[in-house]
């Protein structure tokens, strides 16, 4: 009798165990908010992310009664190039280690329409959170959603420590360039919508 008594017992326990769900709690910060996690981009990952993001915007942009973006491989070059860029500067902004702005970048990649803008960003998060942070500020969301871009080129650069430089432009092919030199002031209005 005790033979089947333990028998029924730990059967009883293998399936209490079996039907019990492990749910980790996250970390949180002292302000209560969970942690960040490490968001990792493996190699095989670009695609996937790049679309990802061309969806989502086109879908902020069909709400906002714009017209769809498509990818421009000369954005995407520029966007790249300036990510790096960020990097090795150790610091988000819209002038490159050389001086450049996003107006000569988009020149230098052979683009032959204007540039709309860029938006960048210097953080943990996906690509998504970058794209919700940029879309709640109103210069960054002006950018995005501004009628006049057809184009859009999207890329990043990852530090081994996790960290993300994204970097978004967005194009008008059909507007004639930007002009190569331009006052502070028509440039603040490119970058910051």
């Amino acid at each position: 009798m005790n033979r089947r008594a333990f028998l029924t017992l730990t059967a009883a326990a293998g399936l209490l165990a079996a039907c019990e769900t492990t749910t980790s709690q996250p970390r949180l910060a002292p302000d209560g908010k969970p942690l960040p996690t490490l968001y990792r981009i493996g190699p095989g990952q670009a695609n996937r992310i790049q679309f990802r993001v061309l969806d989502s915007v086109n879908a902020l942009r069909a709400a906002s009664g714009a017209q769809e973006l498509a990818f421009d491989a000369k954005l995407n070059a520029a966007a790249a190039t300036h990510a790096r860029d960020m990097a090795l500067q150790n610091r988000p902004w819209h002038f490159g280690s050389d001086g450049s702005s996003p107006v000569d970048r988009v020149q230098r990649v052979g683009y032959a329409g204007r540039l709309v803008g860029e938006t960048i960003s210097e953080t943990y998060e996906t690509e998504l959170q970058t794209l919700s942070a940029w879309m709640e500020a109103a210069d960054t969301r002006a950018i995005i959603l501004d009628p006049k871009a057809k184009d859009l080129g999207f890329s990043w650069h990852q530090e081994s420590n996790g960290k993300i430089w994204w970097t978004m432009v967005l194009g008008a092919p059909e507007l004639a360039p930007t002009p190569g030199t331009l006052s502070t002031e028509d440039l603040a209005a490119i970058i910051d919508g």
